[in-house]
């Protein structure tokens, strides 16, 4: 009677069209990596072609009509749905696993020199957008908004991308090890800059004064929040992985501690100030966790973490694999939904500020890294290679787009619009080329010891 119940509204049927979901995407995501290795392409390439290809098919699926009617979704609907789940979980152990990274000694070591690099090359590449951008806007009659928030949001760069080809390769080097780092910290860089870049946006589209709280107050509030829930949440698990011995034990404590960051950040963002809610960061409470987790601990237990963390590495790779897939998926479901509500007039000019947006944020990117690692004195290899690897953006800038795309003032100009579309443009771009740009580059730097790990 229960089973049957469940059946009338449809809940079994919806939760085994997820699971279906899940084992089909697995296994395309698998197949696709023996693909892209005879063609020597990087694994994380070639999950986001299938994602691609799968969400065309179940669009062109779903145009004909052909959904089953026990779904109250269809196919790229549910594709949707997946990936918001995924994507930030899958973040969140992405970012535990930079923080991992985050050693004392390596912060010693590298801890003023990555603070300048990760500077110059966000601002460098947030200037450049801005300049390059506003001179576009005034030629085509668009409001300077657009260009003051896709300044901003090209400071982000995506860490997953960058760390899947990291670990596939087994790539080790002094360029890796102040890769990770600069990943990290550029996403707390990014907030504060967006938080500032989107209150100057604010007073160009409606004429209010910048308060203090929009543009310090607000953001200094998100980072702090972030980092110190994972500090309290890093605490907590070392405190608790203590009592257990076992490997598995060890995971669990882990993956649990991993999900309520992610849990209560989510939770968080409910909090709003002056009716604008909070932006609290997943990377940034994950990524505490992780340098509380490898930092707190005693030399006798290193071998321990060091083992907690290859487990790590081998059992999210399942997730990794889903998280990438959707990415793709998602893209091109978002991309069809932008094309449905726009003519051929407004995309002209979307594309030529797309265009300018990936060349200005990639020269920035790169020349801001090159300038940074000189002023540090670093190698020539990290001069040379270390502003390529940068260039990957995915989940920050989209989630970035997204919510300047919800916020009324950008609604009525049509400003919204116009900014996702750029961001999930560049995004495609950067998701494909920029991890065979990063393992291109970590090859030069000679980092790659060989490509027999699969």
């Amino acid at each position: 009677m229960l089973i049957e119940t469940f059946n009338n509204k449809s809940i079994i049927n919806e939760f085994m069209n997820y699971v279906l979901l899940l084992g089909i995407l697995l296994l395309i995501g698998l197949i696709a990596t023996r693909v892209t290795r005879l063609i020597r392409l990087p694994n994380v390439t070639g999950y986001l072609v299938v994602g691609l290809l799968l969400a065309i098919i179940f669009i062109i699926i779903d145009s004909l009509g052909y959904t089953n009617p026990n779904y109250s979704e269809s196919l790229g609907e549910s594709l949707s749905t997946l990936n918001s789940f995924v994507s930030s979980i899958a973040l969140g152990f992405i970012a535990l696993s930079i923080g991992e990274e985050f050693k004392i000694s390596k912060i010693k070591e590298y801890g003023t020199k990555m603070a300048i690099i990760t500077i110059l090359q966000a601002l460098l590449a947030t200037v450049l957008v801005d300049i390059v951008l506003a001179i576009v806007c005034v030629c085509l009659d668009v409001n300077m908004a657009v260009a003051i928030c896709l300044g901003a949001i090209a400071t982000a760069t995506a860490p997953a991308a960058t760390l899947m080809v990291i670990h596939q390769y087994k790539a080790r080097g002094v360029l890796v090890d102040i890769l990770l780092p600069v990943v990290a910290f550029d996403d707390a860089l990014g907030l504060v800059v967006f938080a500032i870049s989107l209150a100057i946006g604010k007073v160009v589209v409606t004429g209010e004064a910048i308060s203090f709280v929009s543009i310090v107050l607000i953001p200094l509030l998100e980072i702090v929040g972030s980092l110190a829930v994972g500090f309290v949440l890093g605490i907590l698990m070392h405190g608790l992985i203590k009592f257990f011995r076992s490997r598995s034990n060890h995971i669990i404590v882990i993956i649990a501690f991993t999900l309520l960051g992610v849990g209560t950040i989510t939770a968080l963002n409910h909090i709003k100030i002056n009716g604008e809610s909070l932006e609290f960061s997943n990377l940034l409470a994950c990524m505490m966790i992780g340098a509380v987790y490898v930092n707190f601990t005693s030399s006798s237990t290193s071998a321990m973490i060091t083992r907690d963390i290859d487990l790590m590495e081998r059992w999210t790779g399942f997730l990794f694999t889903l998280f990438f897939v959707l990415s793709g998926a998602s893209l091109a479901t978002s991309a069809k939904s932008i094309l449905d509500g726009s003519d051929i007039t407004t995309l002209i000019p979307v594309l030529i500020i797309f265009v300018c947006y990936l060349i200005a944020r990639s020269t920035g990117k790169y020349f801001g890294a090159y300038l940074g690692s000189a002023i540090t004195r670093q190698p020539p290899v990290i001069k040379k290679y270390l502003g390529l690897t940068l260039l990957p953006q995915a989940g920050v800038a989209i989630g970035m787009a997204n919510q300047i795309s919800n916020i009324e003032v950008f609604k009525a100009n049509n400003i919204g619009n116009i900014i996702v579309t750029v961001v999930l443009c560049a995004t495609l771009v950067y998701e494909l080329v920029g991890p065979l740009i990063t393992k291109w580059s970590l090859m030069k730097a000679h980092e790659i010891p060989s490509e027999e790990n699969e």
